[in-house]
């Protein structure tokens, strides 16, 4: 190829979300990778990883769907997940080696008498082996390389904590929360409340912002698909923006804030800075923030 000619990039252009049910064992990128390999999609990324150990909904982005991620990402998350009591890890979770031990065993009432402490809003430190940038590093290389990452508490909502099950040895929880928070913190941190440590053994996450795994599809399917022997259907790109105050806009100002213009946030009103978006016939053209009246384009989309 001469060095005139632009580079084209492999597979189809398909656009939208698909949400997987991720199973126990398997990486989230393997997922994505499986899920574009699939539907031949040129692009493909997901919206917040799920630890191999976890399973669940797992929202998968394709094309220009791939710029609204962020806005997913920062949705609320519901989990239901499992503590074992009387081991701590250094992964916090099944996969790390014993750290610490006890015989303590916590009753029903003494976790019941923990858990508002854990609502509301908390600070949270991430765990030890999480993808949190220090220095540019990631902190789990930096676990792996024998070396204890300083990680600090990072502010987290957390609008939902609730004891669903407890057995003398582990305990069952649902759990809802904003951006950036970590089950095995939660399980790490209510083991030394409860003095008796805990870590994760079982985790699956329900939903991740508009996306609930009600409406997932199996891991499973994807080799059929690729076979032509069997379809899935995508949520549209704007599914990811449903929270988010919409524009309708006309054919051009659409046409202006693909070419990075400000238009008019008819009928608008909010506060300086407020993330919103422009749909032409109801299809998302760009996101912005709202100023002075007018949206201002910081992501085109141009499916």
């Amino acid at each position: 190829m001469g060095d005139g000619m632009a580079r084209r990039r492999k597979g189809d252009p398909v656009h939208g979300w698909l949400i997987v049910d991720k199973p126990v064992g398997i990486g989230s990128t393997n997922v994505v990778s499986k899920a574009r390999w699939a539907l031949r999609a040129q692009k493909a990324g997901h919206a917040g990883t799920l630890d191999p150990l976890a399973s669940g909904a797992l929202a998968v982005a394709f094309g220009e769907a791939t710029k609204t991620v962020p806005y997913v990402m920062d949705g609320a998350k519901r989990y239901e997940f499992t503590v074992g009591w009387g081991r701590a890890t250094a992964t916090d979770d099944t996969e790390g080696e014993t750290v610490e031990q006890s015989d303590m065993r916590p009753s029903r009432d003494a976790i019941l008498d923990a858990l508002p402490r854990f609502r509301g809003a908390i600070e949270q430190v991430p765990p030890v082996y999480s993808a949190i940038k220090i220095g540019g590093i990631r902190a789990y290389k930096t676990a792996r390389a024998g070396k204890i990452p300083e990680l600090v508490a990072r502010p987290l909502h957390v609008e939902a904590l609730d004891l669903l099950e407890a057995t003398p040895d582990s305990a069952s929880f649902a759990f809802t929360c904003g951006k950036g928070g970590y089950v095995r913190s939660i399980a790490r941190d209510l083991g030394e409340v409860l003095g008796c440590y805990g870590h994760v053994t079982a985790l699956r996450r329900l939903s991740t912002g508009p996306f609930d795994v009600a409406d997932a599809v199996s891991w499973d399917i994807f080799d059929a698909v690729r076979a032509g022997e069997a379809s899935v259907d995508l949520l549209p790109i704007e599914t990811a923006l449903s929270h988010l105050p919409r524009v309708d806009v006309h054919e051009t100002e659409a046409s202006r804030l693909r070419n990075g213009n400000p238009v008019e946030a008819r009928g608008l009103s909010l506060a300086y800075g407020e993330t919103c978006w422009g749909a032409l016939d109801g299809e998302p053209v760009a996101i912005g923030p709202y100023k002075a009246g007018m949206l201002h384009p910081s992501r085109v989309l141009v499916s």
